[in-house]
Order: C-alpha cells, then structure tokens, then sequence
C-alpha cells in the first residue's frame, strides 16, 4: 500500500530552492515588507492620536516603497514574486494608510462625507496603480512620452493629501474643527480626481544633470535633505505648493511638445 500523502515539491516545475537563493534576491522584498510594516504602523499611531510619528511612519513607508524596485532592478533582483509584493505594498502604504491617518485626525469631524472622501482616495489609488501596472507592458507609445505620468502617480498622491496634517502641526492655531474637516474633505477628493485624471505630469526621469552642475545639485539635495531633517511640517507644506504650482507647467509642456511631434494621443502610463 503506497503512501497516503505524497511529498510536497515546492519547485516541481525545476526552480530554484530557497537554500539556493542569493541574498541580494531578498534584499528588495525584504524592503517591501518593512514598508508594509511601516504603513501599518502609521494607522496604529493615528489611532493612538500619535500623529505626528503615524504621519512620519507613512512617510517612510512611502519612502521606502519606491526604493524597494529601483534597489531590485540595482541588484539585479527582480522578480514576479517581487513585483507582485511590490503592488500590494503601494495600495496599502500610498492608498489605505494616508486615507485612515488623515481620516482618524480630521475626517472623522466632517461626517459621512469626510469617510466617503477617504474612500475615494483609497479607491482611486489603487485604480491609478492597477492602471500603470496594465498600460506598463505597452510598447507602440512614442518614446519620448514615457517621460510623462498620466495623472499624478500615487506616491505624490500620498504625500499631497496629508497637507492638512502638515499645516496643523506647524503650530499656527489651525485646530481640526468641523469647518477645516469639510475643507480637508474636498481636498481630498481633489487629490482623488488628479490620481485618475489623464493630467500629464512630467517624471524627471530622462533628466541629465551636466558634469559641471553635478556638485551644486548634489548640494541641493543635502540642502533640501537637512531642511526636511529639520524643519520638517514647513518644508513638506513648501513641497505641497510647489508641486502643485508645478502641475499646470507640465501640462503646458506636454502641450507644446506634442505639437512639435505632431502627436495628438494622450500621454502613456510607462513611466
């Protein structure tokens, strides 16, 4: 009489074994799960009324979530598994953390349509990942427009829409009230509606920095490093507006250079 179970093979199809895996394969998702943990540390500050460290556990999570693939594709270390891991993380750290802390230290006053807000957020968050996640394969787009993002990718959107968070921490006497709830509500969805939106917004990535300005932007970048460092809520809220203030811009651009290509399409989502 054989054997009532059979051996399990985990790798039937002739991969790898896990003693057989290199570090530098673990290293990426390791940080993926560090983001994940991150994120949902952010929640629980919030609903300990610790904001002020949940808003900088988001940060980090978001932070270390858009590392986690350019470290991968550094090491030579990418994956399905990886890219799969990857995806669930941004929905939890761009999409669900952001919406819960925000929504635990102001929404909640603004009723029903402060959740329906947070809601949006959340959903459109992860209708703008699945949507880059499916045009990314595309490879008939002009080449020159995967320097664009079709509407502002997620990470910023994490980012832009904890501004009341910034704001009330800079000690200014802006107190979460019921009137600054239904102002933090529409904001919200505003940010909602730029994730999805088909708004070009230029991604830097084909930038390339002379030989002779490597220096004073290295500077600019520890300069811009040590003021987060320090002044943290003024230079975020800075960040906030200047973004902002960028979007139009970069629409404006997008504008003029598919008049010179004579293209009329819409940006792709490669970036």
């Amino acid at each position: 009489m054989g054997a009532p179970f059979k051996k399990f093979e985990a790798h039937a199809s002739g991969g790898p074994r896990i003693r057989e895996i290199p570090m530098r394969m673990v290293l990426p998702n390791l940080v993926t799960v560090l983001a994940i943990c991150a994120g949902l540390s952010g929640i629980r500050f919030a609903f300990e009324d610790r904001f002020e460290p949940a808003v900088v556990m988001v940060l980090l999570a978001a932070f270390l979530d858009g590392i986690d693939g350019r470290l991968a594709r550094m090491l030579k270390a990418t994956s399905k598994f990886g890219a799969q891991m990857d995806s669930l993380a941004d929905i939890v750290n761009f999409g669900v953390a952001p919406a819960l802390v925000l929504y635990a230290f102001l929404l909640d006053r603004a009723g029903s349509p402060g959740w329906i807000a947070a809601l949006l957020f959340t959903i459109a968050c992860g209708m703008r990942l699945a949507r880059f996640n499916v045009l990314a394969e595309e490879t008939d787009q002009p080449a020159w427009q995967s320097e664009y993002f079709v509407g502002v990718p997620a990470p910023a959107g994490a980012v832009l829409v904890m501004l009341p968070l910034y704001l009330s921490f800079l000690r200014l006497g802006l107190e979460p009230s019921r009137p600054a709830a239904f102002i933090a509500t529409g904001f919200t969805v505003l940010v909602a509606f730029l994730l999805v939106s088909r708004l070009p917004v230029y991604s830097g990535k084909s930038v390339k920095v002379p030989g002779d300005r490597v220096l004073p932007v290295i500077l600019g970048v520890v300069l811009y490093i040590l003021l987060l460092m320090a002044y943290p809520w003024y230079t975020l809220t800075a960040s906030v507006a200047g973004y902002l203030v960028f979007l139009p811009f970069s629409v404006r651009a997008y504008s003029k250079r598919a008049a010179r290509e004579g293209e009329k399409v819409p940006p792709s989502d490669i970036g």
